[in-house]
């Protein structure tokens, strides 16, 4: 009879061979990210306006639209990461009308583009397309991150062009528990010299701001993520969802250099938006202005933008229909993990199919 060992030996060259394939792929190539159908039906500068193909009959979708707002400094494929993990997706499927505003990557001669830009030019603009092409006078939009932010002070500013309902997802608002939030303590007066980095670079790199936010867990961020790769080398399904995390992980873009310092200046130190002190463009930004339906989603695990930053807006926006969804998750993970089509999408669109019809 042959030995175990000589009948384990296919099944340990297959897991070799598993590994070494996957290991060749991780290491010399990019993961395919932001595969879902769409079209570009505006464009303004670097920023383009997507609309994605709808996946459902015409008569069975909702009527209002939906705009997507990512980050700055990140590119917007993490919100269609992969298919199966992809929350545009999940939005098709669900019978969502979606678009997407992406900002583009910024070069040197956009060094002046100020939030200003952003919140007052390119939303409003990318919105009357969207409510052009869509029909509809009525939107939702949704916000991420700094996404969020921008989406906020829009709708503080613009509250009659027809938003009804917005989603903030872990968005850096309220800078009040300066002690809780370490960018913050990162980017102080006494250890940051936001206008030497800007002169000499022009725009904030995006090797500085992947720098300064892996430091805040520098053991998982350079040691932890890859040592679970190894440890899940032979399992081609973990390997897979690491890669495209990486891919886009790896793939960050400079932030405009007026809107950075805007953000380090102003709210971070300042916090000027929470105090009511915040002007965009000589107009002051007042919270009590935003009106419209909305739903506040903070990450629990969040250490990125803490859960302090955003946890006490409902007090301050003068919205009557609002509700704050706390979930398990960090910055990143609770809408893109492997367990966010469990947890935060479904709930997600629970509170959104009511406002969207």
């Amino acid at each position: 009879m042959p030995s175990s060992d000589a009948s384990a030996t296919p099944g340990l060259f297959s897991r070799l061979s598993t590994m070494a394939d996957n290991l060749v792929k991780v290491t010399t190539t990019k993961a395919a990210i932001g595969q879902t159908p769409r079209q570009a039906i505006w464009t303004l500068n670097k920023a383009t306006l997507f609309r994605y193909t709808p996946v459902v009959k015409a008569e069975e979708r909702h009527p209002i639209p939906l705009l997507l707002v990512f980050a700055l400094m990140n590119k917007s494929a993490i919100l269609d990461l992969r298919p199966g993990n992809s929350f545009v997706e999940f939005l098709l499927q669900k019978g969502y009308d979606v678009y997407l505003l992406d900002w583009g990557t910024p070069g040197p001669e956009d060094a002046q583009t100020g939030l200003g830009d952003y919140a007052l030019e390119y939303i409003p603009r990318a919105i009357r397309k969207l409510r052009s092409f869509s029909g509809s006078d009525q939107f939702n939009l949704l916000g991420w991150c700094i996404g969020a932010m921008l989406c906020t002070l829009y709708s503080s500013l613009r509250p009659n062009d027809g938003l009804k309902s917005l989603i903030l997802l872990t968005a850096p608002l309220d800078f009040t528990e300066h002690d809780k939030i370490s960018l913050a303590k990162m980017t102080e007066e006494r250890f940051f010299d936001v206008d030497r980095v800007l002169q000499a670079f022009g725009n904030m790199p995006a090797g500085l701001i992947d720098y300064g936010a892996k430091m805040l867990k520098p053991v998982e961020n350079f040691v932890g993520g890859y040592t679970r790769l190894f440890d899940n080398l032979d399992n081609t399904k973990v390997v897979d969802s690491w890669h495209a995390m990486n891919t886009w992980v790896s793939d960050a873009i400079p932030l405009a250099g007026a809107a950075y310092r805007q953000f380090i200046v102003d709210l971070y130190r300042n916090n000027k938006l929470v105090k009511g002190t915040l002007t965009i463009r000589g107009e002051r930004v007042d919270l009590k202005q935003l009106r419209a339906s909305l739903l506040n989603v903070i990450g629990e695990d969040d250490h990125i933008t803490p859960p302090c930053q955003s946890d006490k807006l409902l007090d301050l926006v003068g919205s009557t229909d609002k509700e704050v969804l706390r979930l398990p998750g960090g910055h990143i993970g609770l809408m893109a993990g492997s367990g966010a089509y469990k947890v935060a999408w479904p709930r997600i669109d629970a509170w959104l199919s009511k406002r969207s019809a």
